[in-house]
């Protein structure tokens, strides 16, 4: 039984409980997690980091909470937030199955068909490490332009990730997009939907963790997921569109909507991530 006194000193502070045992959690490649063992038999998962940015851990529980406004199923609610560390009920995974990706499929729908005030949101945060932009746009076309894609893209042509000819590739998209995505309400998303972020609970219900919420078109959300697979996709999809019905074409648009995560993972890591972006709008010129 091993116990890190620096993370269960932080438990139990937060939470006014004892500390039985701790243990590391793999994965991740920004914060520190934990599985923390309470003395009175529950588990809860801590998320700390020694020294994080700004308001980084606050961000992310604000969007939970966000989010649980609409899906209350569909995330864990925060048990306690600091400046260094995020402590969420502990998550016990399985295998994915057949049921469990179409009840999240409905799942997802349901959240994407909740009323938000519009696109953004009233709050900044981050997407990985870097941060995010939310200042509300009147549509979409300007919100995902300016907020979306053309920070990241500055930031991933300036850290030597695009040349000059891939990312003129992209801004000249960008004055295209209201004519290529058709105007809808917008939609509470996730914001960083890729696999790692959803797990395959044991009682059978999907959860989604790490958010970086904000009011976006839905297409956002679908196409993250699309970028990096998952199991049972199709099966998501399918019931996502028996709950809520997709515009004519959406899969011919799912590029346009990856440009965002492949500029932040081009900004971030490099790789073929900026030349990746550069191809996908080319194909819309």
């Amino acid at each position: 039984m091993t116990r890190n006194p620096t993370i269960a000193r932080r438990a139990e502070e937060l939470l006014g409980a004892a500390v039985a045992a701790t243990s590391p959690v793999a994965g991740g490649d920004i914060c520190t997690a934990t599985r923390v063992r309470l003395a009175d038999g529950r588990a809860v998962f801590v998320k700390s980091h020694v020294r994080p940015p700004q308001r980084f851990f606050a961000s992310e529980a604000d969007s939970l909470v966000w989010l649980a406004q609409a899906a209350p199923d569909l995330v864990p609610e925060p048990l306690a937030v600091d400046d260094d560390c995020l402590i969420l009920p502990w998550i016990e995974t399985s295998k994915p199955t057949v049921e469990a990706a179409a009840s999240f499929g409905h799942a997802l729908a349901r959240l994407h068909a909740a009323a938000v005030s519009g696109f953004g949101r009233e709050s900044d945060g981050f997407i990985g490490r870097l941060p995010m932009r939310n200042t509300p746009a009147p549509d979409w076309a300007e919100f995902f332009a300016e907020h979306r894609v053309r920070p990241y893209l500055k930031l991933a042509h300036d850290r030597g990730r695009l040349s000059a000819e891939q990312s003129a590739a992209i801004e000249s998209v960008l004055p295209r997009l209201g004519s290529l995505v058709p105007v809808e309400p917008a939609a509470p998303l996730h914001g960083d939907l890729w696999n790692g972020n959803v797990l395959w609970s044991a009682d059978g219900v999907v959860r989604l963790i790490d958010p970086a919420a904000y009011g976006g078109h839905r297409e956002t959300d679908l196409a993250m997921l699309a970028l990096f697979g998952l199991p049972h996709l199709q099966r998501v999809l399918d019931s996502y569109h028996e709950q809520y019905p997709l515009a004519d074409g959406w899969e011919d648009r799912i590029g346009l909507h990856q440009l965002f995560p492949l500029l932040t993972h081009a900004a971030m890591f490099g790789g073929g991530y900026g030349a990746r972006a550069a191809t996908v709008a080319a194909r819309f010129s």
